[in-house]
């Protein structure tokens, strides 16, 4: 089962779930400020993604300017940034999919469509 972690005001979840609607698609919604992912998930999706642990901040989030994260995420090792995305939803780029051994950052049509077409044939 696909698991979207969300935003409810965030307009690139709201495109996002209009767009997995649209076709069809079931999936679960996890509120991404109420169901932060741990320290735990948040490794296992950078082993899965592939993407560097900077890449998984949102950074254009107020809490990612207020606490000066751009200079942090170059200079604080994996461990501590990871401890830092776990402590607050607000700062997790998003949406995040899930679905069996893959995980997408961001929503970019193409790349969940190439996805989702390979893994259960939607399209």
């Amino acid at each position: 089962m696909i698991t979207v972690l969300c935003y409810p005001k965030c307009g690139t979840c709201r495109k996002a779930e209009k767009w997995l609607k649209e076709n069809g698609i079931d999936y679960n919604y996890r509120p991404i400020k109420e169901q932060n992912p741990d320290v735990d998930e948040l490794k296992s999706w950078k082993e899965k993604s592939g993407l560097p642990i900077g890449q998984r901040f949102n950074t254009s989030g107020l809490l990612y300017k207020e606490q000066n994260m751009k200079d942090k995420v170059k200079i604080l090792p994996e461990d501590e940034l990871l401890k830092i995305l776990a402590s607050d939803g607000m700062l997790v780029k998003r949406p995040v999919l899930l679905f069996g051994d893959k995980v997408l950052v961001g929503f970019r049509q193409e790349g969940w469509e190439e996805t989702l077409k390979s893994e259960i044939n939607y399209f």
